[in-house]
């Protein structure tokens, strides 16, 4: 029993002192603006490729509904379609939003 907490308080004081050294740097070390700027390129290109992928996955939508002929599966699976592009669009188009919102927060 005394073992694990002693284990336990060393990891714990451990984990103390690398979270405080880290904390109080001045700066950004050169991997953390790699990969910030990674990441706001790839924020860049989603938003780039959505939007026609959106268009095209309702004009898909719309084409099945038109050229259904009647069949009811089709049109539920048209509509289908254009709900789930549209909702994507949107909840990428948010998320968008919540990181810029989050951005001029932190800076």
């Amino acid at each position: 029993m005394n073992k694990k907490i002693f284990y336990l308080l060393y990891f714990f004081i451990f984990f103390i002192f690398i979270f405080s050294s880290s904390c109080f740097a001045l700066g950004d070390p050169e991997i953390v603006k790699k990969i910030n700027s990674a990441f706001e390129s790839i924020e860049n290109w989603l938003l780039k490729i959505s939007t026609p992928a959106a268009a095209v996955a309702v004009g898909s939508g719309v084409f099945m509904k038109k050229f259904s002929f009647g069949d009811e599966e089709k049109i539920r699976t048209g509509k289908k379609i254009i709900k789930g592009s549209l909702f994507s669009y949107a909840f990428i188009l948010a998320t968008d939003l919540i990181l810029s919102a989050i951005k001029s927060l932190i800076a």
